[in-house]
């Protein structure tokens, strides 16, 4: 089974302000713009306006003189506090206010950059490098080559050939002259707007009702203000089916606010945002299939509050402080009627320490892939082979867990070493192999939801075998078995010494060794030179050799369908 494509999204990002590999950087193409009078001088209405400076991003607050100095600033919040110096006030005077105490600082205008339009970033970004290239003569060897033949090239590169278009940390701050975007880049599906200069997002809907057959849209890190009218934009957004917010200091609060703008969404990242506690979406977000919620600290008590999220596919809820979840419409051993679609959910990095946080999640009906790496519950085991089996034990129809997949075979021997390590607790709670007296208590069934469903499966265990073993002299207890595979002649026979108090489950996973015979479903039978021409059938895999009486230099033949 293969993995969800959005693994590699939600598993695999690259900060703004890493360097973009590109033909040019950031810097560069704002020179060139500038040489060229196409970036954007201060604009009339500065104050909201995204600017950067120094490589550091941030938002106008404030445009005017601060006495006792001449000439005009720029009072500027910063998406970093660290860049700044104050909170807003100078002298006692205060001139704009910032969410941290050193978030603020004043700027000269000729110092702060307000960015480029999105068809100057495109042309830089993709054109710039052909066009330097063309012409230029290049050394090669003790030869000098004139660089020629590159029009075929700068063809396929025209903006109107584009159909995903990148644009990180290119300073884009707004769409630039009327319909020039629909008219220079009309092929675009995908693009990605990370870390630039967008203040609003009647900005970016001045991009994007431009784009018709634009589906995939990434915003994030911009910090864009909240329109007050967000119904109003929804045309703009009408064929987004993607949409990433990453680390855009917005709330779920917000974001349920501006949902109407996005009505046919399916896939919704929203990674490090400042997103806390959650809200009942009410007609908006119901056409979700993939959320991402990781790393924001989420109050866990209003998880329920998105259960009614009916298609969604996957759930990305890693790094957001959850300790416990619960679905409440169902006993123990049932199915919940939350999340009815939900296949994959992502629980790493949180604080989990209770197996019965598992157990909820066996009532999710359609779940087929977990990973919760990183959590307390996992180290509780000496070994981690064993959390992994009491995880697939635990959640019945599991696919995928941390990552990898789980084989038919894994699957059984799981669930067989989980009736054998709690089978005792089973007994003494009132479990018994006969149906007619088996009646194990509601502790031990809250406990272990899934236990009736797998005796009922492999067989109840036997009070006999679950005592614990004598010690026992090795040398005096080991059987020489001979294995043999009788429909497949061309496998020479396989001989090992064996305890006889070995497991039929651990044997048949040695065969799967030997074999190589991943997801085979194995039958094993034996003879004896004191019952020939018989075979006797091993049929239980939680029985020793001992109890099918299997002595020294007896045959073990091995069939697989």
């Amino acid at each position: 089974m293969c993995f969800h494509p959005a693994f590699t999204q939600l598993t695999t990002s690259r900060s703004p302000s890493e360097p973009y590999l590109g033909c040019v950087s950031s810097e560069m193409r704002i020179r060139e713009a500038e040489k060229c009078g196409m970036a954007q001088q201060m604009p009339e209405d500065a104050v909201g306006r995204r600017v950067s400076c120094d490589g550091e991003r941030g938002t106008v607050r404030y445009v005017g003189t601060v006495p006792p100095t001449t000439g005009l600033w720029l009072g500027v919040e910063w998406d970093n506090p660290e860049r700044g110096k104050h909170d807003g006030s100078h002298e006692g005077v205060r001139y704009f206010t910032c969410r941290h105490p050193t978030g603020g600082s004043f700027v000269r205008p000729k110092k702060a950059s307000f960015g480029v339009d999105l068809l100057t970033a495109v042309g830089l970004r993709y054109e710039m490098c052909l066009d330097q290239a063309i012409g230029e003569e290049v050394k090669i060897s003790t030869k000098t080559v004139k660089m020629i033949g590159f029009e075929s090239i700068m063809e396929k590169q025209r903006m109107e050939n584009l159909t995903e278009i990148a644009l990180i940390n290119c300073e884009v701050s707004g769409p630039g002259p009327e319909n020039e975007i629909k008219k220079n880049t009309p092929n675009a599906v995908s693009l990605d707007l990370s870390g630039n200069l967008l203040s609003s997002w009647e900005v970016v809907a001045a991009v994007t009702e431009q784009l018709e057959e634009l589906q995939v849209l990434c915003l994030s890190h911009n910090q864009l203000s909240i329109t007050s009218s967000p119904s109003s934009l929804s045309h703009a957004f009408a064929r987004i089916k993607v949409l990433t917010l990453n680390n855009c200091a917005i709330t779920w609060s917000q974001v349920l606010h501006c949902a109407p703008m996005w009505p046919n969404v399916e896939e919704l990242f929203l990674n490090d945002n400042d997103i806390s506690e959650l809200q009942r979406p009410v007609d908006v977000l119901q056409g979700l299939k993939v959320l991402d919620l990781s790393n924001n600290g989420l109050v866990q008590e209003s998880l329920p509050q998105i259960y009614n999220l009916y298609r969604l596919e996957m759930l990305n809820l890693s790094s957001t402080g959850l300790s416990t979840i619960h679905f409440s419409d169902t006993l123990p051993g049932n199915k919940t009627a939350m999340f009815p679609a939900l296949k994959i959910l992502l629980l790493d990095d949180n604080k989990i320490t209770e197996w019965g946080v598992i157990n909820e999640l066996d009532k999710l009906r359609t779940l087929v892939q977990l990973s919760c790496k990183r959590n307390p519950l996992m180290d509780l085991e000496k070994n981690r082979e064993t959390t992994r089996q009491l995880l697939i034990a635990r959640i019945g129809q599991l696919e995928i867990v941390n990552r990898s997949q789980v084989l038919q075979e894994e699957r059984r021997g799981a669930e067989l070493d989980y009736c054998k390590k709690f089978g005792r607790a089973w007994l003494q709670a009132g479990g018994h192999s006969d149906p007619e007296k088996n009646h194990p208590s509601a502790e031990f069934i809250a406990e272990h939801p899934r236990y009736l469903t797998l005796i009922q499966k492999y067989g109840a265990p036997e009070e006999d075998e679950l005592k614990e073993q004598k010690p026992f002299a090795l040398k005096d207890q080991l059987l020489t078995i001979t294995f043999e595979c009788p429909e497949d002649t061309d496998r020479k026979p396989i001989q090992k010494k064996l305890p006889s108090s070995m497991m039929v489950q651990k044997v048949k996973g040695l065969l799967y060794r030997l074999l190589k015979l991943p997801g085979a479903e194995l039958r094993l039978s034996y003879t004896s030179s004191k019952i020939e021409g018989k075979e006797v059938e091993i049929h239980n895999d939680l029985k020793p050799l001992q109890f099918y009486s299997i002595e020294d230099g007896d045959r073990i033949l091995v069939r697989w369908f």
